[in-house]
Parts: C-alpha cells; sequence; structure tokens
C-alpha cells in the first residue's frame, strides 16, 4: 500500500477530529450561555403587580426567576395571587416566594411564626395553580440578625421552624422546594447580629440533619463592604460569597447543593456609577456562570423611594436607572462574546 494516501487519510481524519473537537466547544458554549438566559438571571421584586415593569428589564422570551415575599397579610389575597402565577407563567416567569411574616412595631423586628402560621401559609400556597413542577420556598430572611427574627438571634428555634416548615410543605405533595433563609455574610458578632458561619455552626450542632430539610441553598452574596466593591474581590462578604457557603456545606454535609443568590448587586453612587457596565459584565463571566448556580435575582427592581434607592433598577417615576443600563449593557455585551 502506498504511504501517501495512508498519509492523506491520517491527516484528514486529525482535521475531522479537530474541527469537531472546535465544534462541540463552540456548542458547549452557546448551551451555557442559553442555560445562563433561561435558567439564571432574574430579579428581586416586591409586588404581585410588577411582572409587566420586569419585562422591560428583561425584553426576551426567556424563562427568567423573580423573588418576591410573601406575608401573613398576602393570606387574605387568593386572586391577587393566582392572578399573579398566572401572569407569571403567561410572561416566561419563575417564582421563588420568600416568608414572611409581618413587622411588630413594639419590639422593631419581624414576628416569629408558629407553627399554625406555617400551616396556613402552606394550605394556601398548596391550592395556588402555580403552572410549574418545582415550587420554591424560602424560609424567611436574615435571620442572623435579631430585627428579622423577633427581636433575637436564636438558631435553636429557626433551625426548629426550618425543619417543620420542610416537612408540612413537602408533605402537601406539591412538589415544594425549600431554600433556608439566606445569611447576612457581612454581619458580625454584636447583640443584634451573629456572623454568618457561626450562626451555621450553632444551627447544625442544635440540628445535626438540619440541611436534609433543604433541596437548593440560598445565598445573599453582596459585594462589600459598602455594597460598592470589585467583583474580583474575594473573601465570604464579596459577591462570590456563595462559594464559601458551597464549600462549607460540602465540608459539613458531604452534600453538593445547587444555589440561588436571591439578592445580591451593586449600590449606586459617584464611586460604583462608572464602573457597574464592567462590573456585571465581569460576574456574568466570571461568577454567576457556575454550574451550581440556577438563579439570580439581584435586589431590587423597584426601591425608590426609600431606603433602597440606590439598589433599584426603576426610579420612583418608574424610569430606568443607571442600574438598568447597566445590567442591560453588560448582558449585551456578553451575549456578544460568547456567540
Amino acid at each position: 500500500m502506498s504511504k501517501r494516501p495512508l498519509r492523506k487519510t491520517i491527516y484528514s481524519a486529525i482535521l475531522f477530529a479537530i474541527c469537531l473537537f472546535a465544534t462541540s466547544l463552540i456548542v458547549s458554549k452557546q448551551q451555557a450561555q442559553s442555560a445562563l438566559n433561561s435558567q439564571v438571571m432574574g430579579m428581586h421584586i416586591m409586588q404581585t403587580g410588577e411582572l409587566e415593569q420586569f419585562r422591560q428589564v428583561y425584553k426576551d422570551e426567556e424563562w427568567r426567576y423573580v423573588t418576591i415575599p410573601f406575608t401573613f397579610a398576602d393570606l387574605q389575597k387568593k386572586k391577587e395571587w393566582q392572578d399573579f402565577m398566572d401572569q407569571a407563567e403567561k410572561m416566561r416567569v419563575i417564582p421563588i416566594l420568600r416568608l414572611s411574616t409581618g413587622f411588630d412595631q413594639s419590639i422593631n423586628a419581624w414576628k416569629i411564626p408558629t407553627r399554625k402560621n406555617i400551616i396556613d401559609m402552606a394550605d394556601f400556597l398548596a391550592k395556588l395553580d402555580w403552572h410549574q413542577d418545582e415550587k420554591f420556598i424560602i424560609v424567611f430572611n436574615e435571620v442572623n440578625h435579631a430585627a428579622e427574627w423577633g427581636g433575637k438571634v436564636d438558631p435553636l428555634l429557626y433551625g426548629g421552624i426550618l425543619q417543620f416548615t420542610s416537612y408540612w410543605f413537602h408533605s402537601e405533595g406539591c412538589n415544594f422546594k425549600i431554600l433556608p433563609a439566606a445569611m447576612d455574610l457581612a454581619a458580625n458578632n454584636s447583640a443584634i447580629t451573629r456572623e454568618a458561619f457561626g450562626y451555621l455552626e450553632s444551627l447544625i450542632q442544635f440540628h445535626p440533619d438540619i440541611f436534609d430539610s433543604i433541596d437548593y441553598w440560598n445565598s445573599h452574596s453582596y459585594p462589600n463592604p459598602d455594597f460598592a466593591a470589585s467583583p474580583k474581590r474575594i473573601g465570604q462578604n464579596s459577591v462570590r460569597g456563595f462559594l464559601y457557603e458551597l464549600t462549607w456545606l460540602k465540608n459539613k454535609t458531604g452534600k453538593d447543593f445547587q444555589v440561588m443568590i436571591t439578592e445580591t448587586g451593586w449600590a449606586s453612587s459617584y464611586l460604583t456609577n462608572y464602573s457597574l457596565d464592567d462590573y456585571y459584565f465581569y460576574a456574568l463571566n466570571y461568577i454567576w456562570s457556575d454550574k451550581r448556580v440556577k438563579a439570580v435575582t439581584p435586589f431590587i427592581m423597584k426601591g425608590s423611594p426609600g431606603p433602597f434607592a440606590s439598589f433599584s433598577f426603576f426610579d420612583a417615576q418608574g424610569n430606568p436607572t443607571v442600574q438598568l443600563f447597566s445590567l442591560q449593557k453588560a448582558m449585551k455585551s456578553y451575549d456578544a462574546l460568547t456567540f
């Protein structure tokens, strides 16, 4: 047999293999981008009537997440919440409901729920048509702050409530998926706060099987200090905070959790505004693209007027802010880079 045809055949095979590998890389990258668009980026909203404005943020037809509080007062609003679920399905929005209670002015803190409160909320939410298989429930908020938990930091009590909530919601047979309260990763040890990992250590000491009760992890990974740090910064109180939590969970439980980052984002100021485009772009590329991230809902779509105005994607008159322009520009640049 002539060596020349054999050599030519070998070269052709090698070239084909290289082209096939390159093509697979492109397809994989496109699939990863599609997953980011359709399954990850969303927004934290506060009211059921905000979905129309939500679609001004994301104008595509992809499925996206919204995190929204559900309070005791909402138990009297069945039609409003069913309308919200119907509209969410029509607009290709996946709700993540964060259970909340009611604010007690006498102690300047959110009330601690009773078991009856949990049962009432589970019964209400189980009767709604969510139009989706997995139904995501966050069991309260930043409980390493006394103001979020009846005026005291109490991992023993919270752990019991988390386990009961998980048990009761799972028993409804509606495929509820439970997430714990996110920690404030920047909190220190004081009379009214507990450092996040110290709180989690206490939680697992009081309830050794506590993390068997949850289906996904929940994180508030803000770019601290001052909600203004570069996304390149590392540390538990950085925008990468969820990575430290997932590592801790793996070491303590052996479990690999997917995570929903239900609060994150930069405070708008003269120091950060010039860099917001780059900050969001970097986070999309190198942080929120982590395969364990299931959802990212920056805080907050409409926080103006009020204490959260600097985080808001729309101002008090409903006009887009620098936050919105920066996020949209970063996503457009990311799409162009990926494709």
